[in-house]
């Protein structure tokens, strides 16, 4: 059985006998299902914004496997802009392997560094990160940059 299928049956279990199923997944290879599914994780990298006036906004971005039923992108987002009103923003828009894309809710921090975490609704072939400034007086995302994963990048990394 592959590991991805197995993912699934103990995911589907702790669904259906709640949070103490999630506990007592029968162990695979040393690990556990969930955590392995957690443990399997990229690091793709800094996408950072354009540079403004004022400065950027920065994500030190992680990613789980294309194969995975959710993708997740993960990691820290920080905000390098020196101005009260401009924070940093980051956003994820999937590409679904049945066809379609949808947008994962934004996330944004005015602090020096936050953690976020953006999910898909089921298994994808792309994601698109988008990291810009935000500036909230005028409701406005600027200085954007959108740096496109695709699986056939990541196909061959090393783990």
């Amino acid at each position: 059985m592959k590991n991805s299928t197995i993912i699934r049956t103990a995911r589907r279990t702790a669904r259906a006998a709640g949070a103490a199923a999630l506990l007592t997944v029968v162990a695979v290879g040393g690990l556990t299902a969930p955590a392995e599914a957690a443990a399997a994780r990229l690091h793709w990298g800094p996408v950072q914004s354009k540079g403004g006036h004022g400065g950027y906004a920065k994500a030190d971005v992680w990613i789980t496997d294309f194969s995975a039923e959710t993708f997740v992108v993960s990691g820290t987002l920080y905000d390098r802009d020196r101005h009260d009103g401009h924070c940093a923003y980051i956003r994820a828009r999937f590409h679904y392997a049945g066809g379609g894309t949808g947008w994962a809710q934004p996330r944004s921090t005015c602090a020096a560094k936050s953690s976020f975490r953006l999910s898909s609704d089921g298994e994808i072939t792309r994601v698109d990160v988008k990291v810009c400034v935000l500036d909230k007086a005028r409701r406005a995302t600027v200085n954007c940059y959108v740096d496109p994963i695709k699986a056939s990048t990541v196909a061959n990394w090393p783990q």
